[in-house]
């Protein structure tokens, strides 16, 4: 047995030639802000969403429901947009690396905690530590290779052991 039948409401023809008239064109201008036909589709399905839900019973009281549906449309856009620009510049936290079980059997604790310590240095005091005393360059050479004076890459190296031996705990 059926139900009685359920009557549609007034405004829903006039919403529903709305959207056949005017769905194309909006998802066409969504697809240009957003570059992205799949959003796009759904910004346009959520501002006719919206627009059903506020005025169900009375589409007569929108002055021009084009103009609303367009306004809501660059706003979504807008929207997408600015969440994409947010999402793109996060960066997630940096995770150490995780040495590899060899890498820890092969160098000593006290090793790893020069590394440490060296992975805390500004990049231009480790670029001169590890330049200076792995690979045994001269300040000179290491300014070369650096094309900073020397000068610089005394004083540099002098601010970056005092930090490494206060980080290692030596005087």
């Amino acid at each position: 047995m059926s139900g009685p039948a359920v009557a549609a409401p007034a405004d829903a023809p006039a919403i529903s030639a709305l959207y056949r008239e005017r769905r194309l064109p909006l998802i066409r201008m969504a697809v240009l802000m957003v570059d992205d036909q799949p959003t796009a589709e759904d910004i346009v399905q959520d501002v006719f969403t919206r627009l059903y839900r506020r005025h169900r019973d009375d589409l007569s009281a929108v002055a021009d429901p084009y103009a609303y549906l367009i306004s809501g449309v660059m706003n979504a856009a807008r929207s997408v947009l600015r969440r994409r620009r947010i999402a793109r510049a996060y960066l997630p936290p940096r995770r150490d690396p995780v040495p590899a079980a060899e890498d820890q059997a092969l160098l000593g604790a006290d090793n790893l905690e020069v590394i440490r310590a060296l992975g805390r240095l500004t990049a231009r005091q480790r670029q001169i530590i590890v330049l200076r005393y792995w690979s045994d360059l001269s300040e000179r050479e290491i300014a070369t290779a650096l094309r900073i004076s020397a000068g610089t890459v005394k004083s540099t190296a002098h601010h970056a052991l005092r930090v490494l031996r206060a980080q290692l705990g030596e005087k």
